[in-house]
């Protein structure tokens, strides 16, 4: 009885002791697992707000530039239109000339997805197929009878 006693009591006490020793470094060394862990999600962290701040001021500058190009657009607008005023010969040309001016930037304005008007037919991304025929995805599709 004493000998199956001790043959539980030792493996039992040594698993106390272990995990008592266990839970004692794990409390003393708490940033020796998690240090490097920590570190690359700290770096990650940092590269990601780095990243952020470059996508904010790209976007930035490239509001600025656009706004200067839309200025220099109608400062060239606006210097054909004095041209025009003070160069034209007669009434009847400055008229045309600031017509043309002002309809080219009517259509300059245009939204660039609108298919033009003179389409006759979408394109197909598929081949046409007649009524009785059979279609790609038929057995017989190519076959010689």
């Amino acid at each position: 009885m004493e000998l199956s006693l001790l043959v539980w009591l030792l493996p039992t006490l040594a698993l106390v002791i272990g995990v008592v020793v266990g839970f004692v470094v794990a409390r003393l060394l708490p940033n020796a697992a998690p240090s490097s862990t920590q570190r690359q999600l700290d770096d990650i962290q940092q590269r990601f707000d780095s990243y952020q701040n470059q996508v904010v001021t790209h976007f930035n500058s490239t509001a600025v530039l656009v706004k200067k190009l839309n200025q220099s657009y109608q400062d060239v607008q606006d210097h054909l239109a004095d041209g025009a005023n003070h160069l034209a010969l007669d009434e009847l040309t400055r008229q045309r000339l600031l017509a043309a001016l002002h309809s080219e930037g009517a259509h300059g304005h245009r939204d660039r997805l609108t298919p033009p008007k003179d389409t006759a037919e979408v394109p197909r991304d598929y081949a046409p197929k007649t009524p009785n025929s059979p279609g790609m995805l038929d057995e017989s599709y190519g076959l010689k009878h």
